[in-house]
């Protein structure tokens, strides 16, 4: 654990990373460090204490504010609450993201209430890892893009996305459901179900899918509830940007931590025609740069420092899958850092050239 936002970064400088590493303050990291109820919204006194440690990180480069208000741990926070925090941000100029209260049928409130924050303290609004989850928002993917586009008219808002119908997260009981597929990651107390579908370990014991999970927790998992074409709509968009979501620490982690970004470039831009390659790269490099406000990164340039990955654009394709998740792409040639040759022949080759990206 780091104290402060300063620890964090002195730590990694001395780690001295493969990559390079950008960070926002996790708004549940900071109810943690100021509440002894995560179960209510802050009162005036917390709101004080968790701006205070905001504004502190913020000096110390931090990128933003991220919030999780979908997780138990933030959902009950009041807009208002967030609201506050986020006043914090406007004289830094940071950003604030959000993985949505809801992603499900009440989306677009929830896009709504993102887009309100961000326009009351003037700042940025990304959307985390946008979607319609659940079998009965499938389709519903127009009218987000709709939502994003008219905030987008008078208020800078973007999007990332991860090129999945399926998403990863902690096993959620109010998730559990039979209307499509779910595949448990991990659990603490049966570790052994690690890539098995909850509706294999039910039949198993003998249960039903609630008394299941509720013997795996806490566990992981990977939810099978989304669908392809909302996917790819969403890919598409001139404000989407491309993200993995991935999650390292999984022992059977959700494919899109090692072929996100192949998968792309290989099934989407080529494969399928998306869109064009030069889009599938500005996606994923300049556009998440500049959205973030990382100066000299994401563009071949002059002066801009070389973080470059060399591919073959016939042969780059992602391998990994939902049953052996943990493989490298294809066609990856060689990934520079800071200008050092840290990936070639399909291997890190031990070099560790990132540092820390401040705001």
């Amino acid at each position: 654990a780091y104290p402060r936002f300063s620890d964090y970064r002195a730590a990694v400088a001395a780690a001295g990373p493969a990559l390079n590493v950008g960070a926002l303050i996790g708004h549940t990291a900071l109810r943690s460090n100021h509440m002894d109820d995560l179960q209510r919204t802050a009162t005036p006194g917390e709101i004080r204490g968790m701006r205070q440690q905001l504004r502190e990180s913020l000096e110390a480069g931090a990128l933003g504010l991220s919030t999780g208000l979908a997780y138990a741990s933030a959902f009950n926070a009041e807009t208002d609450e967030v609201l506050q925090l986020a006043a914090e941000l406007t004289a830094f100029g940071a950003l604030y993201t959000t993985h949505l209260r809801s992603e499900f049928e009440p989306v677009l409130e929830a896009m709504d209430e993102a887009f309100l924050i961000g326009r009351q303290a003037r700042v940025p609004v990304i959307i985390s890892h946008l979607k319609c989850a659940g079998a009965g928002n499938w389709g519903r993917s127009p009218h987000l893009l709709a939502a994003l586009e008219q905030a987008a008219k008078t208020h800078p808002v973007g999007c990332d996305c991860y090129p999945y119908a399926a998403s990863s997260s902690t096993l959620d009981l109010k998730q559990v459901t039979d209307a499509f597929r779910i595949t448990i990651t991990w659990s603490t107390p049966h570790p052994e179900m690690g890539g098995r579908d909850l509706q294999d370990i039910a039949g198993l014991w003998g249960v039903s899918l609630m008394d299941a999970a509720q013997r795996l927790q806490p566990a992981g998992a990977v939810y099978y509830g989304m669908d392809e074409s909302d996917v790819r709509r969403i890919l598409a968009h001139p404000l989407s940007m491309i993200g993995s979501d991935g999650l390292p620490d999984d022992p059977f982690p959700h494919p899109r931590l090692w072929g996100a970004f192949p998968r792309v470039l290989g099934h989407f831009s080529r494969d399928l025609g998306l869109f064009p390659l030069h889009t599938a790269v500005h996606k994923m490099s300049g556009l998440s740069a500049a959205r973030f406000g990382l100066e000299g990164r994401g563009e071949i340039r002059e002066g801009n420092w070389a973080d470059l990955v060399l591919f073959d654009a016939a042969k780059v394709r992602d391998v990994a899958d939902f049953n052996s998740p943990q493989q490298a792409a294809q066609g990856i040639d060689g990934v520079w850092v800071n200008g050092v040759l840290s990936y070639e022949n399909g291997v890190a080759n031990g070099n560790r050239a990132g540092v820390f990206l401040p705001r």
